[in-house]
């Protein structure tokens, strides 16, 4: 089958690699008809997450049809069709009971490399690093789906692909940021970052009933998209976000703010900028914090963080003591993903949410390589990609 590999630094190769095949009972393969490139994959791309290898096969926002499927899986058969979420769970653990499907305990294959890392193993990942398996991507003509009985999200059959695509990963990301910050009517909830999945956490802090959402980014392209939800935006290269903020809550701070950016975020300040890119290029930090710092000393006293963007390892210079002294609630974490299923494709069926809005390119998985650095570069105004197997290269 063919494949998009990673081989270091900003080298992603579509390359010919063997075909999945069953080896566990609950195991399925898919023939994937789409799948996407997450922001979360750019990490990988600039080689900032530990634990990648060069011949691992990356993507984890996936879906496509079963062909094949282990003897002990009696949830699925050959011809469904599925998304496949990215945090892969087992249904029988204590975290599993108890919904918290993105630190199951047992789908993690490399869990003593997690426990060195996290203290605690957390669940397998798709083409997320042998710190979370080192579980093959779906940027791929063939995935072999582990714990695929639980593992799965059958799509409804008038959803199309782009509809259902996005249950895998930002959708289920943006929806769970803002149900974490108990969003009340009264609400102003401030989003940092404007890609997918702060694209996502617009639309859902919306409809979960905020009577203001604002919308932080440096990119036109991405506050025009936020506006067209009815956000407030802010342009950190035009205006003080602090100042904004302040004028739009009668200096009262938002009362719920959510990190859709994570390990990569930009300060304007000069000097904040120097010192996370010189002691994350020393190794000194793994994560540029900026938005961290930020939302902790801008959000109201008793308020909520939820954090979507991911990071991965040891931060600086983090203002604990506003965080404690204000009293705010930071919420963290990968994604629970079939904790909302239910009632992201019932919002999806009744016409209240489209994910498809957010997709700007769909490219044949041949021009994966090229569309990574497009990517990055938001160029060709750049905010979604998604990859089709099968279709030949321009």
């Amino acid at each position: 089958m063919k494949a998009l590999v990673w081989h270091g630094k900003q080298d992603i190769r579509y390359e010919t690699m063997p075909d999945p095949e069953i080896e566990d009972g609950r195991d399925a393969i898919i023939k994937v008809t789409s799948c996407a490139i997450c922001g979360s994959d750019l990490h990988l791309f600039h080689n900032f997450m530990p634990g990648m290898k060069p011949g691992d096969i990356v993507g984890h926002e996936t879906m496509g049809e079963v062909v094949d499927v282990g003897k002990g899986n009696k949830a699925l058969k050959v011809g469904d069709r599925i998304v496949v979420p990215f945090t892969i769970w087992c249904g029988e653990c204590h975290q599993c009971k108890r919904g918290n499907y993105s630190v199951c305990e047992r789908s993690n294959r490399n869990a003593k490399l997690a426990e060195l890392a996290f203290g605690h193993t957390t669940a397998g990942l798709f083409g997320y690093t042998h710190l979370t398996g080192g579980y093959p991507g779906g940027q791929a003509e063939y995935l072999r789906v582990p714990m695929a009985d639980t593992t799965h999200i059958k799509v409804p059959d008038h959803f199309t692909d782009e509809q259902a695509l996005f249950l895998s990963d930002i959708l289920p990301t943006g929806w769970q940021a803002a149900v974490w910050c108990d969003i009340e009517p009264e609400d102003t909830v401030a989003i940092w970052g404007a890609g997918p999945v702060g694209q996502m956490a617009i639309r859902s802090a919306v409809l979960l009933g905020a009577k203001q959402v604002i919308a932080i980014d440096f990119l036109p392209e991405r506050l025009s998209m936020a506006a067209a939800a009815g956000a407030i935006t802010i342009n950190p290269g035009e205006e003080s976000v602090k100042d904004r903020l302040n004028e739009l809550t009668d200096n009262m701070g938002p009362d719920k703010c959510i990190d859709a950016v994570g390990m990569e975020s930009h300060s304007q300040i000069l000097p904040e900028h120097l010192y996370d890119r010189t002691k994350q290029s020393l190794m000194m930090e793994t994560d540029r914090p900026h938005v961290l710092r930020e939302m902790m000393l801008m959000c109201r006293p008793g308020g909520v963080l939820a954090v979507a963007g991911v990071y991965g390892g040891v931060l600086d210079k983090i203002p604990f003591g506003a965080l404690m002294n204000k009293g705010l609630t930071l919420r963290t974490g990968q994604t629970h993903v079939n904790r909302w299923t239910d009632e992201l494709i019932e919002l999806i069926d009744e016409g209240a949410l489209d994910p498809s809005f957010v997709i700007t390119h769909t490219e044949p998985l041949a021009n994966g390589p090229q569309m990574y650095p497009t990517f990055e570069s938001r160029k060709d105004n750049c905010i979604k990609v998604v990859l089709k197997p099968g279709q030949e290269a321009a």
